[in-house]
C-alpha cells in the first residue's frame, strides 16, 4: 500500500509547457529590451533637443497657397504641383524670401504634421514612427525631425519629403480684396 502513483502526463502537453514557458521568457526579454532601448532613446533626444536649441538660424521659410489651385495659368499649375501646393496647404522650403522662426515650425509639425510611410499618411503622435521612416538619416524624434527642417540640415530633403503638406483651415472672414486708390 505504500506504493506512490504516477500520473502519466502526454508528451505533447509537456511539450507545449516547455514551448509557453520559452515564450514567456523570450517576451518578458523583449520587453526589458524595448524599455532599455526607450530608456536610453528618451535621454538621447532630451540631449539632443537642448543642443539643437543653440543651432537654430533662418534658413527656412513656409510656403503658404491661399487662392484657388484652378485659377492659374498652366505653368504656374505646374510649378504649385512641383511644389506640392493646394488651396489652404502649405509646405516648407529652404533658401527663399522670408523666413519661419521655431516656434512656428514647432507648432506646425506638433499639431499638424503628418508623415508618409509606406504610402500612407500617418499622423506624427509617437516617434517610433519617425525613427521607422528616418532612422537611417539619424532622425529618430520629433525634435529631430524640427531640428532637420529647420536648420535645413544634410537631410532635409528626405525629411521634408516625409513631411506631408500641412492642411490648413480657410481664413475665417474669407479674403479680402485690396482695392485702394494710389492717393489711399
Amino acid at each position: 500500500m505504500g506504493e506512490e502513483v504516477k500520473t502519466l502526463v502526454p508528451e505533447s502537453l509537456l511539450k507545449k509547457r516547455k514551448r509557453n514557458e520559452e515564450w514567456k521568457l523570450a517576451k518578458k526579454q523583449g520587453l526589458e529590451a524595448a524599455k532599455k532601448k526607450k530608456a536610453e532613446n528618451r535621454k538621447l533626444i532630451f540631449n539632443r533637443a537642448k543642443q539643437y536649441a543653440k543651432e537654430y538660424e533662418a534658413q527656412l521659410s513656409f510656403c503658404l497657397l491661399f487662392e484657388s489651385y484652378q485659377c492659374h495659368a498652366p505653368y504656374d499649375k505646374k510649378d504649385l504641383a512641383t511644389l506640392r501646393l493646394r488651396q489652404f496647404y502649405g509646405v516648407f522650403l529652404s533658401n527663399t524670401v522670408g523666413y519661419s522662426n521655431l516656434k512656428s515650425v514647432r507648432e506646425l509639425i506638433y499639431k499638424k504634421g503628418y508623415g508618409k510611410l509606406n504610402k500612407q499618411r500617418i499622423e506624427l503622435t509617437d516617434n517610433e514612427v519617425i525613427e521607422q521612416a528616418l532612422g537611417k538619416f539619424g532622425i529618430i524624434c520629433v525634435e529631430d525631425l524640427i531640428h532637420e527642417i529647420m536648420t535645413v540640415g544634410p537631410h532635409f530633403k528626405e525629411a521634408n519629403n516625409f513631411l506631408g503638406p500641412f492642411q490648413l483651415k480657410a481664413l475665417l472672414g474669407g479674403l479680402n480684396k485690396k482695392r485702394n486708390h494710389y492717393v489711399e
